[in-house]
């Protein structure tokens, strides 16, 4: 597979490491106005590292754009006489729709919306996708099922998926760095202590994909009357732990909503 990303920052890296990592591309063009930041790559023998997009465009079947929100339509602009009917164009920004995309190229070229997480770097994204043209949907599931899990959903619930899936990832952060600074409290070094939070989440995660059981049933596996799980739930929830997360993913998808309001 002959795959471009165009604009490689945080994002567009860590896709770019997942394909790499599971030698899904004959050749992967890389874009950046400053490409010294890319040069770590160029050891990598199907990489070509370019800020010349017409090159990387002409070079590629698949184009991954993964620019900021306000660049996307000057680089469409400016880069649209050299699309051709065989690319398939997979944006993953944020707020900008399929129909915005299309008023730019036309509807000569397949549209897919893809919303990865960071974790596309370790091939552990969860990524959703929409399409103008749902028969090439399996191009990009071909890609984004090799880096994570793919769900297919309607494009009116992209802003959502990019809140649970895409801010998601520095949610759940957020909540590993406070269970590692209470495990300091309690008497673990730093190390120790984020190496504990770390793995208890990830078993967390793994038995819920596993067993695919809801998460109360494990909760009520090591919950025991007067004991001290059920003592500190009780306590989280009385400072408003589920209230805050809910609260915040919402607030998030009001300001999703602005940002594509203005795009």
């Amino acid at each position: 597979m002959k795959i471009a990303i165009i604009g490689v920052g945080n994002l567009g890296l860590s896709i770019a490491k997942g394909v790499l990592s599971n030698n899904i591309v004959t050749s992967l063009y890389l874009t950046k106005r400053n490409i010294s930041e890319l040069e770590r790559l160029k050891s990598y023998k199907p990489v070509v590292i370019t800020s010349n997009n017409r090159l990387a465009i002409e070079n590629s079947d698949v184009l991954i754009f993964a620019v900021q929100p306000n660049h996307l339509s000057e680089i469409l602009i400016d880069n649209a006489k050299h699309l051709k009917p065989r690319h398939i164009i997979i944006s993953t920004i944020t707020g900008v729709s399929i129909e915005k995309i299309e008023t730019i190229l036309g509807k000569k070229n397949v549209v897919i919306r893809a919303m990865p997480n960071t974790a596309i770097a370790v091939g552990k994204s969860m990524t959703c996708i929409c399409s103008n043209e749902n028969s090439q949907l399996n191009t990009a599931r071909d890609i984004f099922d090799t880096l994570g899990v793919t769900l297919v959903i309607p494009e009116k619930q992209m802003q959502a998926a990019t809140v649970v899936c895409a801010s998601g990832i520095a949610f759940w952060m957020r909540l590993i760095r406070a269970s590692t600074q209470a495990a300091i409290q309690l008497g673990f070094d730093a190390n120790e202590a984020q190496k504990l939070a770390m793995h208890t989440c990830e078993g967390a995660a793994s038995l819920l994909i596993n067993t695919k059981n809801h998460p109360e049933q494990e909760i009520d596996k090591v919950t025991t009357p007067m004991g001290c799980t059920i003592e500190g739930l009780n306590e989280m929830e009385h400072k408003g732990l589920s209230s805050s997360l809910i609260q915040g993913m919402i607030a998030s998808f009001e300001k999703i909503n602005q940002i594509k309001e203005r795009s």
